[in-house]
């Protein structure tokens, strides 16, 4: 098949050549488009997330769709414990800790408190501190936690409840199955508030009574030499525009 036809100085196409050289083109162009339009493509950033349970489940994820949709190119990683992780990019880059706050290397920003109240299901019933003893007890114990929350024998020693038997009731390793116990009025919880304000706001937990009792406060944390990466900075706005925390209720 003749696709030129030599001539002194000179090469010419043949009407096959021209043919050919017109598919070619077209050919070549799309390869350039397309090879052009996936090297513009933003590089997807990965980034781990460590929180207990309860907070990963009950505050953060129901918000993702907020992260996803200002930064599509990062894919969020949760990492969930209740023992504080190495924040050293492996194990976790960024984390949300309960405690006073002072980590050393880490940058700590307040979320918000932790006081815990007793709840239960309006239907128990239950209005009167001295009726608690008729009610089971709803424990939860985080299994190898470094640091335990307020938890029924604390707050006993401030109510002074006659007859309660701290000790007895169930216990459950995770939070969000311990309220979901008390909201299926299995006994009375000890719970931070701010992990069931829905429930309370719905009618499905209420607080018969008192008292109220601090827990330590709960931090994002991250490490100092990592304050200006793009990645972290982006989930810490996240994490401070996600309703009901500090930021979000002081406007």
């Amino acid at each position: 098949m003749a696709l030129f036809l030599r001539k002194p100085r000179k090469l010419e196409l043949t009407d096959l050549g021209r043919e050919l050289q017109q598919t070619l083109e077209t050919a070549f162009d799309s390869i350039s488009a397309t090879v052009e339009r996936l090297s513009a493509k933003p590089c997807r950033q990965a980034i781990t997330l460590s929180t207990t349970p309860a907070i990963a489940v009950r505050w953060l994820v129901p918000w993702v769709c907020l992260l996803r949709d200002s930064h599509p190119d990062i894919d969020l990683r949760f990492h969930t414990s209740h023992e504080p992780v190495a924040l050293d990019g492996v194990t976790a880059d960024i984390a949300i800790r309960y405690g006073d706050g002072r980590w050393p290397g880490l940058v700590a920003e307040k979320l918000f408190d932790n006081t815990f109240v007793p709840v239960c299901s309006p239907h128990l019933g239950l209005r009167d501190v001295a009726e608690l003893p008729k009610h089971p007890l709803i424990h939860f114990r985080a299994q190898a936690a470094l640091s335990a929350p307020i938890h029924w024998a604390s707050w006993q020693k401030l109510a002074n409840v006659p007859g309660l038997d701290v000790s007895a009731g169930l216990v459950f390793s995770d939070e969000t199955h311990a309220i979901s116990a008390a909201i299926g009025a299995q006994g009375v919880a000890l719970m931070s508030r701010q992990l069931i304000e829905d429930e309370l706001r719905e009618g499905r937990l209420v607080q018969p009574f008192g008292p109220e009792m601090e827990g330590k406060p709960f931090h994002l944390v991250y490490p100092e030499s990592r304050r200006d990466d793009p990645t972290v900075r982006a989930v810490r706005e996240w994490v401070m525009a996600v309703p009901g925390g500090l930021c979000e209720l002081t406007g």
